[in-house]
Parts: C-alpha cells; sequence; structure tokens
C-alpha cells in the first residue's frame, strides 16, 4: 500500500503551523468556525494579529476533511529535514505526497503585464529562462522521481509558448514517456499565429490550460491590464481547427470576489456549449502576493465553497452535495495500484486544497452531475477498503469481480444517463484513467466534463499543513522538486531560484533586443 489513512488532525478548533506574512517566520496559527465560516488567525511577536477566511463553509470544511489521505513523497531527489516545512524543500522526507503534476517554468518573460501576476520578467528585474538542456534535465529528474515517475508536466512561466526552443521541448517531453503533456497559457500566440496551436499537437501537446477570466471585456482589463477576450475565443478556435490529433482545452479563470465571480455560471456554460474542445474548467481563486490591507483583501477573499455557491445559484446544475475534495479519488488509484502490483500516481493532496465535480451532458447541453447516478461516498469508502485487503494476493480475478459488485451497488441505474449502464461506466472510467474517454463517450449520446477548482495559498491564508501534502510541484535548473504553494508564497522559492539562475534585463536585451519584455 502506498495509500493510507491521514494523520491530519480532524475537528474544529485545532492549531496548526503557518508563516508570518512580513517576516515569514513559522509560528502557530488556530483554526476555528464564526459564523458558519472557518477562519484561520495567527499572531507574530514582532508583526502583530492576522486573521483571514480559510473557507467560508464550515459544513463543506468537515465534509472535505473526511477524506483526507497520507500518501508517499519522492524518494530521489530528496534534502534532509533541517529548518522543517516549509523550508527544507527538494522534497524532503516530510512530505506526504508524490507529483502528481509538476510545473515547469520555461521563462519569466511574457506578452502580458498582469496586475496580479506573480511570474513577470519587469517587475523581477532579470529574466529567467533555463537553457534546453537544463529544461531535458529537468525533464529527466520527474521522470526518474521513485515510486512514482511523473506521468503530468505542465510548462509554465511567465509566458511558455514564447521560449524559443518551445516545440523542441515539447518533442522531448513526448520523447520522455510523459503520458500527459500540457501548456499553461495567455492564448495570444494561438490567436494570433495561425500555424502555431497546430504546430504544438503536431510536436505531442495534449492540453492547453487556458487562462480565461470570463465573458466580459472589463474582466480581462481588470485582471490582465487589456481586453483580451477576442484573443480568447480566437486561441479556443485554433484548437478546434487542429487536425491529426485529440488535443484540448481547459479553461482556467481566475476568480476576485467583486470582479468576476459573477461570472462563474457563465463560464461553465460556455464551457458545456464548446465541450467538442473543451473538456474542463479548473476556477482558481486568486491568491494574494505580496502586502494587502486587511479591508481589500476581505473585499476580494475568494474560497472553494464560494465557487460552489456561485456555481449553484448561477447554473441551477449543482449543488453542494455534488462537490468532493480532490482526494475522494485516492481509492481508485489504490485499486489500481494493487491489481498492477506497482505504485500508481495518486492524488492525496490535503481535503482542503480542490474541489470538483463531474458533469455528463446531453445534446441539448441538459448536465447531470455524477453523484446523482453514483453513491460517490459509498463506492469510495469501500473500494478502498478492498485495496487495502487485497494487497499482496497473487490471484486478482477474485478482487476485481468483488470491485465490480461494489460498483454496480453504488450505481444507481434508474437514474443514471440514457445509455449509460453500469458496463458502459466500467469502461468509461478505466478510459479516463487513461485519458481516452472520448472513445468511450463515442459509444453513448452524452459527454463528460469536470469542473474543479484548485485554491493556491497566499501568506494570510498559510496552512504547513497543506504544504506538506501538495501534489502540484515545481521542477527546477537544480533538479529540486518544490510545491507550488511554498515555490510562490512564504519563503517564494521562486525568487531564490529565478535569481541564482538569470540574468539582467540590460544583458537580455543586448543579447536579444528585448523580445517579449
Amino acid at each position: 500500500m502506498i495509500i493510507k489513512d491521514s494523520t491530519l488532525e480532524k475537528g474544529l478548533p485545532k492549531k496548526t503551523t503557518t508563516l508570518c506574512p512580513e517576516c515569514k517566520k513559522i509560528i502557530e496559527a488556530d483554526i476555528f468556525e464564526r459564523g458558519g465560516q472557518v477562519i484561520i488567525s495567527k499572531t507574530c511577536g514582532e508583526h502583530g494579529y492576522f486573521e483571514d477566511v480559510y473557507w467560508s463553509d464550515v459544513e463543506m470544511y468537515h465534509k472535505a476533511q473526511t477524506w483526507a489521505y497520507d500518501g508517499i513523497g519522492v524518494e530521489n531527489p530528496a534534502l534532509p529535514v533541517k529548518d522543517g516545512c516549509p523550508f527544507d524543500c527538494g522534497l524532503c522526507p516530510d512530505h506526504t505526497s508524490h507529483t502528481s503534476l509538476a510545473n515547469l517554468d520555461l521563462t519569466n518573460r511574457c506578452n502580458l503585464k498582469c496586475p496580479i501576476c506573480f511570474a513577470n520578467a519587469n517587475d523581477a528585474g532579470y529574466v529567467y529562462e533555463p537553457t534546453f538542456e537544463e529544461v531535458v534535465s529537468m525533464m529527466e529528474t520527474l521522470r526518474a522521481e521513485r515510486p512514482v515517475p511523473c506521468a503530468a508536466i505542465q510548462f509554465a512561466g511567465g509566458e511558455p509558448t514564447i521560449y524559443p526552443k518551445f516545440f523542441d521541448v515539447i518533442k522531448k517531453a513526448s520523447e520522455l514517456g510523459f503520458p500527459q503533456i500540457q501548456v499553461a497559457t495567455n492564448g495570444l500566440k494561438m490567436a494570433n499565429d495561425p500555424d502555431f496551436t497546430q504546430k504544438m499537437m503536431d510536436a505531442g501537446m495534449h492540453t492547453i490550460y487556458l487562462q480565461f477570466d470570463g465573458l466580459r471585456e472589463e474582466n480581462y482589463i481588470a485582471a490582465r491590464g487589456k481586453p483580451l477576450l477576442k484573443e480568447k475565443l480566437a486561441a479556443i478556435e485554433s484548437c478546434r481547427n487542429t487536425k491529426g490529433g485529440n488535443m484540448s482545452i481547459v479553461l482556467v479563470p481566475t476568480i476576485i470576489n467583486g470582479i468576476n465571480d459573477d461570472q462563474v455560471g457563465e463560464i461553465v456554460k460556455f464551457a458545456i456549449e464548446n465541450r467538442d474542445i473543451v473538456r474542463s474548467v479548473n476556477f482558481q481563486p486568486v491568491a494574494f502576493t505580496g502586502r494587502i490591507d486587511q479591508d481589500e483583501r476581505i473585499k476580494g477573499r475568494f474560497t472553494l465553497p464560494d465557487l460552489v455557491d456561485r456555481m449553484g445559484a448561477q447554473t441551477g446544475i449543482t449543488n453542494k452535495d455534488d462537490w468532493f475534495p480532490v482526494p475522494v479519488v485516492t481509492p481508485i488509484s489504490e485499486f489500481i495500484s494493487v491489481i498492477s502490483g506497482e505504485p500508481k500516481v495518486a492524488f492525496t493532496p490535503h481535503p482542503n486544497c480542490g474541489l470538483a465535480t463531474y458533469l455528463f451532458i446531453d445534446k441539448e447541453d441538459n448536465a447531470i452531475p455524477i453523484t446523482r447516478f453514483i453513491n460517490v461516498e459509498g463506492l469510495m469508502r469501500e473500494l478502498f477498503e478492498l485495496a487495502k485487503s487485497s494487497e499482496g494476493k497473487k490471484i486478482m480475478l477474485p478482487v476485481k469481480m468483488k470491485a465490480f459488485g461494489i460498483i454496480k451497488k453504488h450505481f444507481i441505474e434508474e437514474k443514471a444517463p440514457e445509455g449509460l449502464n453500469v458496463i458502459k461506466f466500467l469502461k468509461l472510467m478505466e478510459s479516463v484513467m487513461s485519458s481516452d474517454e472520448k472513445d468511450s463517450l463515442a459509444e453513448f449520446a452524452w459527454d463528460m466534463m469536470m469542473i474543479g477548482g484548485m485554491h493556491f495559498q497566499d501568506d494570510y491564508n498559510y496552512d504547513i499543513e497543506r504544504v506538506k501534502r501538495c501534489v502540484i510541484h515545481y521542477v527546477t535548473p537544480d533538479n529540486l522538486i518544490i510545491p507550488f504553494c511554498a515555490y510562490n508564497g512564504g519563503p517564494t522559492y521562486r525568487t531564490e531560484v529565478e535569481k541564482k539562475h538569470s540574468i539582467s534585463i540590460e544583458e537580455w536585451r543586448a543579447r536579444h533586443g528585448g523580445e517579449g519584455l
């Protein structure tokens, strides 16, 4: 077994460790309920008292906590525990999760200057851009991870599509055997270069994580500094027009309370209408980088239960019973690990890092959440117990038959979408795990879409227990692996890494003429 019941402390009130937003020292924090919300508060002896909303719905918080699992970190590379989390990243042996998705920053240059960005060469004053050879070494480090080789890589930045050897990097990732290759992009290259999207697909790109803040220009003006809706729509169309492959789009809206939280429903409806090419929506509540006064922070703070609330109110498709934290799928990966005899990628983040639901959608755009015809809680609990009791058995056929019985037990056929029975559902789930669900979906008249949210931390709501369980990591030119929220907040490894491997803007301009600055 590579997964076990979590050591995470449950219930409220409770204590955790955090950082002072000013001096970054490790201090104690209290997490408690107040007025139906979950609050995190902390006091630094030098800089005083801070508090923030941890989750805006205490009922959903308690539900999420029941799905905590502890996985395993990585055996290599690893740094010894010296100063304690989050100051020993490499990863250190205290980390409880391996890499589910790796971010690799190709550059901190960008063809936009977004006010909310934490990775921008102009603001930093230097250019960070690893050489092709360094990038290859970083990818090799990820594939060499043990006991579970990194399976999914996302090229990020800055704007990764302006990296000089972008297509070569994609091809190399494919050669190294990454089953899932993604790029996080603003879409400008896709929109403005007629051949760019096709070249990406031909090189081996699978998924476009498209920055998409809504369907009104004022959203982009507020978040990105200029109108961009036309370019976003053109980027989506360019992906639709590619030939000879199966590249898809995930819409990634950054949600700021009072700015575009009223757009959640419209974004989801847009995704459903464009589901031939849009496969998912991954909302990201804003993380506040740098100093921000409490009144402004409270006004803009948007948590995952707020996303669930807006989704329900603006679409009528889901309610909060339809949403589960990311680790709810852990029993599936654990069961597959047991029957295959080798460790598989497991999604074991802290239960308060992300929420998601799956929608089944018919030809008339009617959507039904998977929870309406699957008893998700019963299915996952029983599947996990079966995995635990089956470890080490030499004959797996009886185990597979028991799994089929569990799935059949929790599949409510009379409430399932037309044409979907338990046999087809099993085949579909198998295809989802191998990223080939389009082929299985073609067998009946429904499409499938994941709607989710991932709330990355900032220095005000920082919980070190979340850092220890992070599954989204960065790889660096020093071949270290660093959790997302440690890289971009807290001790901010990003600044340390980029400064070490950068040149000045003046030197860059002298060499390259200033492109992308």
